[in-house]
């Protein structure tokens, strides 16, 4: 049986300690697809950090939509109240 390569390194030992079944083996040989070429790995990745959206300092537009879902339900209120108070007085 051939060895089986992890990062650079023969893993053959570690497979064959778990206790893999003959039917587990034989699934290896018929999905092997050959070994990796370390010479095209690159040697280390370098991290970029993920775009991140603009940070709006002011927030006035969302400070205005805040106070308006407060406000306006308060004058439909207020409105429908006064309409009823002013219909039922007279």
């Amino acid at each position: 049986m051939r060895s089986k390569h992890i990062k650079g390194k023969d893993a053959t030992d570690d497979f064959e300690d778990v206790g893999h079944s003959s039917t587990a083996k034989a699934m290896m040989d018929e999905f092997y697809v050959g070994d990796i070429d370390t010479a095209t790995i690159p040697s280390k990745v370098e991290y970029k950090p993920p775009n991140q959206a603009h940070y709006n300092q002011d927030k006035t537009p969302e400070f205005i939509i805040k106070i308006l879902q407060f406000l306006v339900p308060l004058v439909i209120l207020g409105a429908a109240v006064g309409i009823r108070f002013y219909t039922k007085a007279q």
